[in-house]
This record gives C-alpha cells, sequence and structure tokens, in this order.
C-alpha cells in the first residue's frame, strides 16, 4: 500500500478506467450474473463519454495509482440527505488484497463527511460474497434488498447496504 497513491481521477485516464473496469467485470462476474448482462452494464455504466459527464458534474472520482498506473477506482455521489452512494468500487485483480480497496472507500468516506453527509450507501450483488465479505469488513451492514429491472431483460438482485460516517 505504500507505493499507492490515492487522488482524482484525471480526464485523460477516463479510457484506461473503461479498460479497468471491463478487465475486473469479465474475470469476477461470470457464474454471478450472463456475460450478456455483464456487457449490457458495462454499456451502461462505463461509456467514457459517460464516466466524462458525471465526473464534470461534480461526482467523486477517484483513482488509485501505483505510480502512473490505474490500479483501481472508486466512485460517489450524493442521494438523499445524509447518505451519500459509494456507486463503483474496483480494484485491478493483479492488486487486490493489498488494502486498495479499503483506502478508496475511506477516501469517499472523507469527502462525504466532508460534504456533510452522515451515511455511505452502496449495493452488492447478492451473490457477490467476495464483495459482500470486504465490505462487511470495511464496516457495511445490510440494510435491505434492492430488485431492479435494468432493461435488455436483465435484472440486478442486490443487497443495499450501509456505513454510518462518524
Amino acid at each position: 500500500m505504500d507505493d499507492i497513491e490515492i487522488g482524482p481521477l484525471r480526464m485523460d485516464e477516463v479510457d484506461t478506467l473503461v479498460d479497468l473496469a471491463s478487465r475486473v467485470w469479465r474475470a469476477h462476474y461470470p457464474g454471478i450474473i450472463t456475460l450478456e448482462q455483464i456487457d449490457h452494464m458495462l454499456e451502461q455504466r462505463y461509456r467514457p463519454l459517460l464516466v466524462r459527464q458525471f465526473m464534470a458534474r461534480g461526482d467523486v472520482w477517484l483513482a488509485a495509482r501505483a505510480g502512473e498506473q490505474l490500479v483501481g477506482f472508486a466512485h460517489g455521489h450524493p442521494l438523499a440527505e445524509g447518505d451519500y452512494k459509494l456507486d463503483k468500487l474496483y480494484v485491478d485483480l493483479d492488486w487486490q488484497r493489498q488494502g486498495i480497496g479499503g483506502a478508496l472507500i475511506d477516501a469517499v468516506a472523507e469527502r462525504a463527511r466532508q460534504r456533510g453527509y452522515s451515511r455511505l450507501v452502496l449495493r452488492v450483488n447478492r451473490q457477490n460474497q467476495q464483495a459482500i465479505d470486504h465490505y462487511l469488513k470495511q464496516g457495511f451492514t445490510v440494510a435491505t434488498i434492492h430488485l431492479e429491472d435494468i432493461g435488455g431483460g436483465f435484472v440486478m438482485d442486490d443487497y443495499v447496504m450501509t456505513k454510518e460516517l462518524t
């Protein structure tokens, strides 16, 4: 973790972020969701123009870098009063289990606290036990279940997890 710097995502890193998300999704999610749903969700969430629009509206996009290499990222934005959503959190497969995910969560939480938010909220696929275990370790608890039709004949079956920001 000593070699890792966490800071704002730069506009010139957006294409690299999209590539990193695709690699992580294609390696991690088969067996949890279908390849067709992976393609559908990547198209919905990781178009470079969409990421740039979210950056321009002021969403928090954080990059974890080893030197100049993007090895992880997180995305967060305000929800209802008091709640801040940790919307995306991914670490390159070769860099996992080194504390990067936890450091990204801490950085998003700190930014949310600085803006007056009292709780982090996220959604995680109910079959994604590796991520669920990580979030539990980071102090999140399961609040509810959320089913959502995301189009294309696909459904997200998620836990909503929360973490109080003290």
